[in-house]
């Protein structure tokens, strides 16, 4: 299973890469919000700082900001030029939908985001993206069951033997994380302390605790 890291912050990449566990990058509008850049030239500059951190099989989606069919492929089209490593990451809309088409054809990588239901990753998969993003947690938020939609858009993916590769997105809990990997998913996608979460366990702690007790007891 990959991790990618939901972030666009230096040092939580950096942090990422120290525990071994950074397989990519997804970034949003939200989170570059948070970082120090105030325009499209310092957000691009942004982007290329995270590529040259990565090692030559991870990548980063970079979401467009445009939410019309031409201004989407040109931002597409200028986002694909600032590294080899930038997937292009694109809301799931109709203009979406025709963007993620045209782009795919020109060899361009894609991200289909915003992903909510069945229907919607079936167009993402049929318009050629690379990655489709469903959105676990805020599934959830709404009472419905976001782990069932990943069963299901899995099983229609093998069903047709379409090749985008699901990148399970608003990862809220390491449940969710252990749950995608009992599913089979490529990908999940989550903030770095979700994933340092997995390391949490009382017994661990109580144990450890017990041996080094035992030690000092022992040799001093």
């Amino acid at each position: 299973m990959k991790f990618f890291i939901d972030t666009a912050n230096l040092e939580e990449i950096h942090e990422a890469r120290s525990l071994g566990m950074l397989d990519g990058i997804t970034t949003n509008p939200s989170l570059i919000s948070k970082e120090s850049v105030s325009n499209q030239k310092e957000i691009r500059s942004h982007y290329l700082s995270i590529c040259h951190l990565l090692k030559n099989e991870e990548d980063i989606s970079a979401e467009v900001i445009s939410t019309n069919y031409e201004d989407m492929v040109k931002e597409g089209e200028e986002l694909s030029l600032v590294h080899p490593r930038i997937i292009v990451k694109i809301p799931m809309t109709q203009d979406g939908i025709k963007s993620i088409n045209f782009l795919s054809k020109k060899g361009i990588k894609t991200n289909c985001t915003l992903v909510f239901s069945e229907g919607q990753s079936i167009l993402a998969a049929k318009s050629g993206a690379y990655y489709v993003s469903p959105f676990i947690g805020r599934i959830d938020d709404i009472s419905y069951n976001g782990l069932h939609l990943i069963k299901n858009i899995k099983k229609i993916y093998e069903n047709y033997n379409f090749k985008t590769r699901i990148l399970a997105a608003s990862i809220r809990t390491p449940l969710h994380i252990i749950e995608c990997s009992k599913i089979g998913i490529y990908a999940v996608t989550s903030p770095i302390q979700v994933i340092k979460n997995l390391l949490r366990n009382p017994l661990t702690d109580i144990g450890l605790d017990k041996f080094m007790k035992d030690y000092k007891n022992k040799i001093i």
